[in-house]
């Protein structure tokens, strides 16, 4: 039983650090940390029976779901506000994002995967709204610059403002799992 117990341990800090990767490259990192937390919690009323109370417990739960709720608004509206404040249109936005997540998944090709899923997420965030603001004419693409860049920004800046909560809710999980 102690083996099982140091498995989950060791599996769930290591799981737990690829989501923070996950969340670098723009997907739901925060939000699979908690999902792994959830099933760990559940599982282990088999591993360990003789202990008195949850895992992780409600007050864990709630802060890491609000932490993860908060990181999403911030990446959304620093996207949001990065191609509005450069003038970009509902088509950039959404350009935007769609090009984020394909160039984050083209990016784990280049030979240095998590680097690379970052570099793509920025270019595909780039030519995303770029592609989008254009509205698939050549004439204006000079014009699809500015909110390109924009765009860009705000996903920097989301990227930036997301990881810390992330970083966050890693510790909050981890340290009461240590402690347990």
């Amino acid at each position: 039983m102690l083996a099982a117990v140091i498995i989950s341990i060791v599996l769930f800090i290591l799981l737990s650090t690829g989501c923070l990767f996950l969340t670098v490259i723009g997907l739901p990192g925060n939000w699979i940390m908690i999902l792994l937390a959830g099933i760990l919690q559940y599982l282990d009323r088999w591993l360990v029976p003789e202990q008195d109370g949850p895992t992780f417990g409600l007050w864990v739960f709630v802060c890491c779901i609000l932490l993860a709720i908060l990181g999403e608004l911030l990446e959304y509206l620093a996207s949001v506000l990065g191609v509005k404040k450069f003038g970009g249109t509902r088509r950039g936005m959404i350009g935007s994002i769609l090009g984020g997540i394909a160039g984050a998944l083209f990016g784990v090709m280049i030979p240095f995967p998590i680097i690379g899923s970052i570099i793509g997420a920025i270019i595909g965030t780039f030519l995303g709204a770029w592609i989008g603001e254009a509205g698939g004419s050549l004439a204006p693409c000079k014009d699809s610059l500015v909110p390109a860049t924009g765009a860009t920004i705000g996903k920097v800046l989301g990227i930036l403002s997301k990881f810390p909560l992330a970083l966050i809710i890693w510790f909050i999980f981890n340290v009461t799992l240590l402690l347990r």
